[in-house]
């Protein structure tokens, strides 16, 4: 402990461990807690959280639902720049830590609290993300990590300590817990932990959550049309649907399709390498969709240095800057790239797989005239080419001149 705490914001799901964390933060720093408990997809009621809290005796609760947030202004400006990490991995976790970070940050402010606390791990990315962005938002707020400070290092102790504290613990429940590590929201669904501890095991089927698996998929494709305003989906099949609704149907649709499915081997911010699974549905349409019409609208130029920036902005969203101010440059850069990405896109969902099939724009660069392999009444001037050709391979024929 580096300072006396009076009042700390926990980020609390309702769950044992954050329960333990609760009472531990009450007898360790001898401190009122408050709990915070968002609601961003995770699939799981959040409300009984506040019956927990209470029986533990705190005074200040707050059980929010996040979601349109949470999609409008983090999982939509992130898809703009088509983020993934290190080639497949597309930031399901990552991207709903910043927006956690802040509300805690936001309640210590409005509570009184000079502390913050969660259940992150000293071995995740969690930590860094959840660390980074307070102190980004709040430089003097002292951070309380349970796991880097107790001695409750196994499942068993954590146990020993709910029944010394009287902390209600549901065995049936602990008795068919999954036996993997899950972190779910509206943009994914992770998986860690037991047999996935050994990259050369394949995981069960029954693991997966919000999927089929491609085989158990329906022969017949599914086709569905994706409008796109500022790049941003706002319309699925003509109808309006607002970030999270959109969300949270492209899942079904693509989950019901056996599409979204990720098995990898990550390079974690703290310096180990982990497997993990990961199911994201909806986010593997948006962003093959997203693709589909920046292809149709984009300058070749406007999209390749898009391209060359996003390994970086992603690398940024995983190791948690998203708060910072590389971060915020480059995202005014990707906003301003998204004024004429409009238009709509068909896609064919069928057995695990996303096809475009068909996009079009009224802000099309698409020149059917010139791109023709027809006759183009004299739209593009092939002889054109020759000098265009001779003049780019100018140092190539020096140089080989040369003998180099």
């Amino acid at each position: 402990m580096t300072q006396s705490v009076n009042k700390v914001v926990l980020a609390y799901s309702g769950g044992l461990d954050t329960s333990i964390i609760v009472k531990w933060l009450q007898e360790t720093y001898q401190c009122e807690v408050v709990t915070f408990t968002a609601d961003i997809g995770q699939g799981e009621e959040v409300e009984p959280a506040r019956a927990k809290a209470q029986a533990m005796g705190i005074q200040e609760i707050y059980i929010e639902d996040l979601r349109e947030e949470f999609v409008r202004d983090f999982v939509f400006p992130m898809f703009r720049a088509n983020a993934i990490y290190e080639g497949e991995y597309l930031l399901g976790t990552s991207i709903a830590r910043p927006l956690i970070a802040r509300r805690l940050i936001e309640i210590a402010n409005e509570t009184g609290a000079d502390a913050i606390s969660h259940g992150a791990t000293g071995k995740g990315n969690d930590q860094v993300r959840f660390e980074l962005g307070a102190y980004a938002l709040k430089p003097g707020v002292q951070v309380i990590a349970p796991w880097r400070e107790w001695d409750l290092n196994s499942r068993e102790s954590l146990m020993t300590y709910a029944e010394q504290h009287n902390i209600p613990i549901d065995y049936h429940k602990a008795k068919t817990k999954s036996p993997y590590s899950m972190d779910a929201n509206l943009l994914h669904i992770s998986y860690e932990s037991g047999i996935l501890e050994d990259p050369w095991v394949e995981a069960e089927d029954d693991m997966w959550r919000w999927s089929v698996s491609p085989e158990a998929a329906p022969d017949q494709a599914t086709y569905i049309e994706l409008d796109y305003v500022n790049g941003d989906p706002v319309a699925l099949d003509g109808q309006a649907l607002s970030p999270a609704t959109m969300l949270e149907t492209l899942n079904k649709l693509g989950g019901d399709n056996g599409v979204g499915r990720l098995d990898i081997v990550e390079n974690r911010y703290v310096g180990m390498k982990s497997r993990g699974c990961y199911e994201t549905p909806g986010g593997t349409i948006m962003l093959k969709a997203h693709r589909a019409i920046e292809s149709l609208t984009l300058d070749r130029e406007v999209a390749h240095l898009k391209d060359s920036l996003m390994p970086k902005y992603a690398e940024i969203i995983y190791n948690g800057y998203w708060w910072s101010p590389e971060r915020e440059m480059m995202q005014h850069m990707i906003d301003a790239s998204q004024a004429c990405v409009n238009g709509k896109v068909r896609l064919k969902l069928y057995k695990g797989s996303v096809s475009v099939v068909g996009r079009q724009s009224s802000d099309s660069l698409f020149d059917e005239k010139i791109a023709t392999m027809e006759d183009d009444a004299g739209s593009y001037n092939q002889a054109d080419a020759e000098g265009f050709i001779k003049l780019n391979a100018l140092r190539l024929r020096i140089a080989a001149a040369k003998g180099r």
